[in-house]
C-alpha cells in the first residue's frame, strides 16, 4: 500500500521558522509518521540526527522499507513508544535543539478501515494507534456503563447532549454488541436525523472514543514538560493539534511552564487558504511553540 499521497500539515510555517536555526544537530520528532517532517529536515540540516518515534509499528515499518534507504549516510535512531510516557534520559534523548508533536491520527491511520479511525469507512471499532494496547473502542461501546459514556462524550468530545445516542447504544447492545465504524456511525447518523449536510454527527463520538483509547489528553500536560526538558538552552519545541481541547491545555500548559523559557508564538498560527485548498485535514490544525531558557 503506498501512502505518498500523505501531507504533512503545516509544513510551509514549519519550514518557515526553522530559519531561526543557525544549526541544527540532534532533532526529535516524536509522531514520525510518515516522515514529512523529518525528511525536510535531514534535508535542510546536514549534520542533523534524527530520534524518530511513533507508537504504531506501520509507521516504523514504512520507514525501514522507504525513509530510511532514502537517507543512508545519516545518524538515525528508531523508537516504537508513545512519547507521552517514554524516558528520555533513559534512552540517551536530551540537548535537542528542535522537537516536534504533531498530534492526533495521521492520513495513512484514517485511510486504512481496518484501524478503525474513520466513520466513512467499514471497519473493526478499534482505534488503537499502538496495537500492543488492549483497550479498543468497541469495548468502551460495549462494556462501559451509560454515565460514563455520557461523560466521555461530553469531555472527550466536547458534545453537549450525547444523551439520546448514548441510550440507543446501551439498548442495541443488550441485542448485539457492536462490532464495526459503520453500526456504530450509522446509529448516530439515524438518532441525530442527520440530512446529510454540514458535519457529519458521529465526529464527535468517534473523537472522543480515540482519545480515550490512546489516552491522548490525560498524558498531555505532563509530556509537554517532559519534551522541554529534553532541549538544549535555545532549543525550541514545536506542537500541532487538531481540535480545542488539545490547544487550550497546549497553550494553558506553555504558560505554566515559562519558568523552563519563553512561548515564541502567542498568536496560534494556522494554515493559509493556499494549503486548505490543498490539505482540507489542515483546516482544524494549530502550532504552538516553546523555547528553551
Amino acid at each position: 500500500m503506498s501512502f505518498e499521497l500523505h501531507k504533512p500539515v503545516l509544513l510551509k510555517n514549519f519550514l518557515e521558522q526553522l530559519s531561526y536555526f543557525d544549526n541544527v544537530q540532534n532533532y526529535l520528532d516524536c509522531t514520525f509518521g510518515r516522515g514529512g517532517h523529518a525528511a525536510e529536515v535531514l534535508q535542510a540540516f546536514p549534520e542533523a540526527k534524527l530520534f524518530a518515534v511513533d507508537q504504531d509499528q506501520e509507521a516504523l515499518d514504512y520507514a525501514k522499507s522507504d525513509f530510511v534507504p532514502k537517507f543512508q549516510d545519516r545518524e538515525l535512531q528508531f523508537f516504537h513508544e508513545n512519547f507521552m510516557t517514554m524516558d528520555f534520559a533513559e534512552k540517551g534523548i536530551k540537548d535537542m535543539d528542535l522537537i516536534l508533536a504533531d498530534l492526533g491520527v495521521s492520513s495513512p491511520q484514517y485511510d486504512q478501515a481496518e484501524r478503525g479511525f474513520s466513520f466513512n469507512k467499514d471497519g473493526p471499532l478499534d482505534m488503537r494507534m499502538d496495537r500492543r494496547k488492549e483497550l479498543t473502542a468497541a469495548e468502551i461501546i460495549n462494556e462501559w456503563d451509560e454515565e460514563d459514556l455520557i461523560d466521555l462524550f461530553k469531555n472527550m468530545g466536547e458534545h453537549r447532549r450525547p444523551f439520546r445516542v448514548v441510550r440507543a447504544i446501551v439498548n442495541d447492545r443488550k441485542e448485539k454488541p457492536y462490532t464495526s465504524t459503520r453500526e456504530l456511525a450509522s446509529l448516530i447518523e439515524r438518532v441525530d436525523g442527520w440530512k446529510k449536510k454540514g458535519s457529519h454527527p458521529a465526529t464527535k463520538y468517534f473523537m472522543a472514543l480515540r482519545l480515550q483509547v490512546n489516552q491522548e489528553i490525560n498524558l498531555l500536560p505532563e509530556s509537554l514538560e517532559n519534551l522541554i526538558r529534553a532541549l538544549r538552552p535555545g532549543g525550541r519545541l514545536f506542537v500541532i493539534s487538531f481540535h480545542s481541547m488539545e490547544d487550550r491545555i497546549i497553550k494553558h500548559r506553555f504558560k505554566d511552564l515559562q519558568s523552563f523559557g519563553k512561548i515564541v508564538n502567542k498568536k496560534v498560527i494556522q494554515a493559509d487558504e493556499e494549503e486548505l485548498q490543498d490539505n482540507p485535514r489542515a483546516r482544524t490544525a494549530k502550532l504552538r511553540i516553546f523555547e528553551r531558557g
